[in-house]
């Protein structure tokens, strides 16, 4: 993957327990989740708008914990990332991995809040990608009802997540005394702020996790622990500081730079104009969004879905079809959930035009994308074809479909 998500279409929601009526108090997590917000909205590591990073301080009951996170699953069509941090219990009977509340009492799950209630909301998010970090002890349980170590993960698995933890599942995390901010919260929050000296110009979250176990080994803290779906370790979660020195701006701002601007505003001001009733204000807005887009990059999946969803409701499937090819032959070897997802609504326009066979043989390519990790060849040609140009039995173009039923 070579973009960040698109931040307009991302949710972040930071949750930290600092103040606990029968715990002991974990200061340190105030400025956890207060500097770590700070880190996702700079636009020089990602970008988040404010009203997309959402920060839940010593949340008194389960609802008021969960209930942004739900909130948020429902607004993310491109990543959902939810940190949690202050202390981890463990039920008494159990064992199982109780997340605190400002109430909470030891060794008593049902004064806290369940991981497994947690993880519903996740699954239940319309994000492509779902990213959870858990910054408390015994948060390793989580990983690892993940990773496939017993059988916990068939009926605990979420698509296409990545769990990134503090500690294995029977240590505790650690909050230094005389430190600003927990071990595990403080070494990646330096990372996101100074970036990695021998990493890529953007950090995955593999490289994240390489690099916090790298640091905490050396220190002899607890290691983390992660655990993914669908190898969503290759999402990039932020731009690699160090390669713009340090505090230091990146450099002058690029034409480029001032595209992708464009774009996500551009992608923003469509959807607020839709919610608001204005397709036809929208439709404008969004077709100069994806002319904008720098050249060279490949397609802005978000706009290209937006742009034809919008001409769909509005009758006019032949450009909505066109859009999505043109998304089609830029990403055809491309693959991740967002390919997928444009093969599937591509089928979709297809099968209500009444080309049933071409819609087959759009969602025929998505499964050989799933199956073999990209590798799938192509079924089309590097640009479009016009329909007499191509052999019998060809792959046509998808803009000669819509006219072929």
């Amino acid at each position: 993957m070579t973009r960040l998500p698109d931040p307009a279409a991302s949710r972040a929601v930071l949750i930290g327990t600092a103040a606990y009526q029968h715990l002991e108090q974990l200061p340190a997590v105030a400025a956890n989740v207060r500097d770590l917000a700070g880190s996702l909205r700079d636009s020089l590591l990602w970008g988040l708008p404010e009203e997309n990073c959402t920060v839940v301080p010593d949340p008194p009951d389960p609802s008021a914990m969960l209930d942004p996170v739900h909130r948020a699953g429902q607004e993310a069509t491109d990543t959902l990332l939810v940190y949690f941090s202050g202390h981890g219990l463990r039920d008494a009977e159990t064992a199982d991995l109780y997340l605190a509340l400002s109430g909470s009492r030891a060794n008593t799950g049902y004064t806290a809040v369940a991981y497994e209630h947690l993880r519903v909301a996740l699954r239940g998010s319309r994000a492509r990608r779902r990213v959870l970090v858990l910054d408390c002890c015994f948060s390793g349980r989580a990983a690892r009802t993940l990773s496939g170590d017993d059988g916990l993960a068939a009926r605990t698995a979420v698509d296409g997540a990545y769990v990134l933890t503090a500690s294995p599942r029977d240590r505790v995390a650690l909050a230094p005394d005389g430190e600003t901010h927990t071990a595990f919260t403080g070494e990646l929050l330096d990372i996101l702020r100074n970036g990695v000296e021998d990493g890529p110009k953007l950090i995955d979250l593999d490289t994240l996790y390489r690099v916090l176990d790298q640091r905490l080994r050396a220190k002899r803290r607890p290691l983390p622990q992660r655990s993914q779906e669908n190898n969503i370790g290759r999402l990039p979660i932020v731009r690699n500081r160090f390669h713009a020195g340090g505090g230091s701006p990146a450099g002058p701002v690029l034409d480029s730079d001032v595209r992708t601007a464009m774009v996500v505003s551009g992608l923003g001001l469509a959807r607020m104009l839709r919610a608001a009733g204005r397709q036809r204000d929208a439709l404008p807005v969004l077709r100069l969004a994806l002319r904008e887009r720098p050249p060279g990059e490949d397609g802005t999946f978000a706009v290209q879905l937006e742009l034809s969803e919008l001409l769909a409701d509005t009758g006019q499937h032949k450009e909505a079809i066109e859009v999505l090819e043109q998304a089609f032959h830029q990403n055809h070897r491309t693959f991740g959930p967002e390919a997928v997802l444009v093969c599937r609504r591509l089928a979709e326009l297809l099968q209500e035009a009444g080309n049933h066979i071409q819609a087959c043989e759009v969602l025929k390519h998505a499964l050989d994308l799933t199956e073999n990790g990209g590798a799938a060849p192509a079924p089309a040609v590097p640009g479009p074809l016009t329909p007499e140009a191509q052999p019998p039995n060809s792959w046509r173009p998808f803009n000669a479909w819509s006219s072929s039923a």
